[in-house]
């Protein structure tokens, strides 16, 4: 059984930060300065409604250079995604003996804590609440919180509109690709059987920001992550060729990176970005991910048309690839490497 850390949120109270949160001085994600904000575009949700081929143009050439775009237009109202922020924020507040009624049990990544205890080398600086969505007859609501009055109401809607828009960005994708637009929902599209995280993320303010990492640089092993960002406080950051560059906030966008899985069917051509979480000295930051993630008995592989001389099969074909990402948390090696065909 892993063994239960006491939320960051509370290490805070004491001013101290723990030996074990400081990272090395020689990784590479501490002390790197500010590094400058990325530069990819953002798409308009409503102009890949309509098949513009500008925008798919845009859409194709973003997530195969960056991995990860800012979606507006999407057609979330900027007050309930301010609302949903509101929530998060109202939650963390909470009295640790509230928050402790929805804690995860032993193993189980479900409820409220952090994920320190099976972090390999130092910890984050992160506390979270994790929830399965979808499918429905999966909730274990007794990690649902019904304090905020109205979170569980809100989060289930909220996922509703996310999934709505995940379907017309996912035939965004096929098509700016030149593939039949259901290509990749044939893989993915039963909502029977593919799963849905929320993940709230609470970043709390540290005197020695520049020392810990809120989370540490990873790929996400989704099919496709949406994350709400903080509508004031930056902390996301993204590598492209080899540098990082910040993700700006935008608070009407949506973020959506390209996970494993997604990067895999594409033999390649979307990147998976590795990307990371910084901590504010004054301020406490907010987010939450919303994890689409394909069923562990569904076969992934790269596309049959995406494999030719020019671009060899980059992947193998695999069924739960959660099972790879779990396993390689030892190792510190992203896990899509695993799974890499070597030419």
């Amino acid at each position: 059984m892993a063994p239960t850390l006491m939320p960051v949120q509370e290490i805070l109270q004491s001013g101290v930060v723990p030996k074990g949160y400081i990272q090395p001085e020689d990784d590479y994600q501490v002390g790197n300065g500010s590094p400058p904000l990325m530069d990819a575009p953002t798409i308009d949700f409503s102009l890949l409604s309509s098949s513009s081929p500008d925008e798919l143009a845009k859409l194709c050439s973003a997530l195969s250079s960056w991995g990860c775009v800012q979606l507006v237009n999407h057609g979330i109202p900027l007050s309930i995604l301010d609302e949903v922020r509101e929530m998060s924020k109202q939650f963390f507040k909470l009295p640790l003996e509230e928050k402790e009624k929805y804690s995860s049990k032993e193993e189980d990544l479900e409820g409220y804590g952090n994920t320190n205890a099976v972090q390999r080398g130092s910890l984050n600086w992160n506390d979270k609440l994790h929830l399965q969505v979808y499918p429905e007859d999966k909730r274990q609501l007794q990690f649902w919180p019904k304090n905020p009055e109205k979170f569980r109401t809100t989060l289930h809607d909220y996922s509703k509109m996310n999934r709505m828009i995940l379907g017309t960005f996912i035939k965004a994708m096929a098509r700016s690709l030149d593939l039949e637009e259901d290509r990749f929902l044939a893989l993915w599209g039963d909502e029977n059987e593919d799963m849905t995280f929320a993940r709230f993320n609470f970043y709390p303010r540290c005197p020695m920001s520049d020392q810990v990492v809120g989370l540490k640089p990873h790929g996400d092993g989704t099919a496709i992550t949406m994350l709400l960002q903080d509508n004031e406080v930056e902390g996301l950051q993204v590598v492209k060729d080899d540098r990082w560059f910040r993700v700006p906030v935008i608070p009407q966008a949506i973020t959506i990176l390209v996970g494993d899985q997604m990067e895999i069917t594409s033999n390649g051509i979307f990147k998976s970005p590795t990307h990371k979480a910084v901590v504010n000295p004054k301020y406490d930051r907010i987010s939450l991910a919303m994890l689409f993630i394909p069923s562990a008995d569904r076969e992934i592989g790269p596309l049959d048309e995406l494999i030719s001389e020019e671009r060899p099969q980059l992947y193998k074909r695999l069924k739960d690839y959660g099972q790879v990402y779990t396993q390689s948390i030892p190792s510190g090696e992203r896990p899509i490497s695993i799974v890499k065909i070597i030419h």
